[in-house]
């Protein structure tokens, strides 16, 4: 069944498309286009147009560097050209008063690449949700913060575009009283600063972070020290007027050369770039309007309370940074020993606490080990440990199922969970990371655990509690799990 349906928005008539029963409407805007006057300012509502828009094709994407990618995995986030980049796209299966559970969705990408484009909705409109991919502006465009009372352009962006679907998702079938906010890597960042910021409050009801919980943010000083570098290397005043009047590639081009200029003075808790990552620049900033603390620190003080969270991470988040690059085995002894020094863990306790010697842990191995807990584990557990103390609901998971690609050697690694919970694994632009063959099975169930949290906020294991501490580990054999890797986790008391 095809054909051209028309939904009524606060701003006009959009046209969209029906392919076999699932309504699909893309790029429509959920705010003016950031540009001129708007250049580097907190959004303004889309402005209302006459007749029926064209919703049938994805709208423009945030400007963004071009990043070198392995040859297998290049390609992956198309970008669109245009202004009008805040926008959103919407999947429905049922328009009109249907009332189904709203899962808004923030992609990831550093906080500075990536786009809603790879994401398709699909499948979760047929199983009775409305879906939301939501675009927004990246790098210095979403976080210049030089000291001026605007900052987190990005979650501001996020924020309106969650407004509007409060305002319009009933139309398109949606019940904006239950709507889910998820996201992977900075797009679960993300979701953890919305979960603190005042500006959001009452826009959601639950949430779902994959891989990041709320725990990057940089100080007021950190960000007007990278937005220096950033003026300096344009050769402008480090003011947003100025910053907003660069061409947009120079711009894109300094962003990178800053990158640069940090990597020899690796930090983690003010921008990475240790051994295995790369630099993050930009970031959401502590500022006391619009994220007045580090969102875990919000959280963990009542922030959020009354919002369903479900959080979890990969087993092996670090090998997407190090195998498809050829870097697992050039990671030395001397790297692993820097990070871990970095990390602020005990000196001389990795290997055992990892179990190095009986598993056949190299350094690499370990390095890898090592990031996912400090960017995602980690803050999970923190932000897990502190709802559960509070009486609040929280379940956790682990990913845990191993690609067979790049001789094995990639594992359960970052953004590997992604194309199970959008039962995307037959989409081929997800194949070099899946191989051949994946498990159906699996994404069924990943897929309908992710329908039940949003619906109701139960995806079908026990909540997390302390000591007992249940995870859900989704893999061949989904098995619940108590306390998985006491040693490990003990090994990182006292972090976040």
């Amino acid at each position: 069944m095809t054909g051209h349906p028309v939904v009524t928005t606060r701003t006009g008539r959009v046209r969209g498309r029906t392919v076999n029963g699932v309504h699909v409407f893309k790029g429509v805007p959920y705010a003016e286009p950031p540009v001129n006057a708007l250049a580097f300012q907190p959004p303004e509502p889309a402005a209302p147009w006459a007749g029926e828009r064209d919703a049938g094709a994805f709208g423009p994407t945030a400007p963004q560097p071009v990043f070198p990618q392995p040859a297998d995995l290049d390609g992956f986030f198309p970008t669109v050209a245009g202004d009008d980049y805040l926008n959103l796209n919407v999947w429905t299966a049922e328009l009109g008063r249907a009332g189904q559970p709203v899962m808004v969705w923030i992609h990831g990408g550093g906080f500075d690449g990536g786009s809603s484009i790879p994401y398709d909705g699909g499948r979760f409109a047929r199983d009775g949700v409305v879906l939301v991919s939501v675009n927004h502006r990246l790098g210095a465009e979403g976080f210049l913060a030089p000291g001026d009372g605007i900052a987190n352009l990005a979650l501001l962006d996020q924020i309106a575009a969650l407004r509007w679907v409060h305002h319009n998702i009933t139309a398109f079938g949606g019940d904006p009283d239950n709507v889910t906010v998820f996201g992977e890597s900075s797009g679960a960042m993300c979701v953890g600063a919305l979960l603190a910021m005042p500006a959001a409050r009452g826009l959601i009801r639950r949430a779902i972070l994959q891989s990041g919980a709320g725990n990057l943010a940089q100080t007021p000083e950190t960000a007007r020290h990278v937005g220096g570098l950033l003026a300096a290397r344009l050769g402008v005043a480090f003011t947003r007027e100025a910053i907003a009047t660069v061409p947009r590639q120079r711009l894109l081009d300094a962003q990178v050369a800053v990158m640069a200029d940090l990597a020899p003075h690796p930090d983690p808790w003010r921008w990475g770039g240790e051994p295995g990552c790369r630099v993050t620049a930009w970031q959401p900033v502590i500022d006391e309007a619009t994220l007045p603390r580090r969102p875990l620190d919000l959280l963990r003080s009542g922030a959020g309370a009354d919002v369903d969270i479900l959080v979890g991470t990969n087993s092996e988040e670090g090998r997407l940074s190090l195998v498809p690059f050829g870097a697992l085995d050039t990671v030395t002894e001397a790297d692993l020993a820097t990070a871990a020094r970095l990390y602020g863990l005990p000196p001389g306790r990795v290997h055992a606490a990892y179990g190095a010697a009986d598993l056949g842990l190299g350094p690499g191995d370990l390095l890898a080990l090592l990031q996912r807990d400090w960017w995602y584990r980690v803050p999970a557990y923190r932000l897990a440990e502190a709802r559960a103390a509070a009486g609040h609901a929280v379940h956790v998971y682990e990913f845990a199922w191993r690609s067979p690609r790049f001789g094995g050697l990639l594992g359960a690694c970052h953004f590997l969970e992604v194309p199970f919970v959008f039962d995307l694994l037959d989409d081929p632009r997800f194949r070099p990371l899946l191989g051949a063959e994946p498990p159906q099975r699996l994404a069924d169930t990943v897929h309908a655990a992710w329908i039940a949290f949003a619906a109701g906020g139960d995806p079908g294991w026990p909540r997390y509690e302390v000591p007992r501490r249940p995870v859900l580990r989704f893999d061949d054999v989904v098995a619940l799990v108590d306390d998985p890797r006491p040693a490990e986790r003990a090994l990182w008391e006292g972090v976040y």
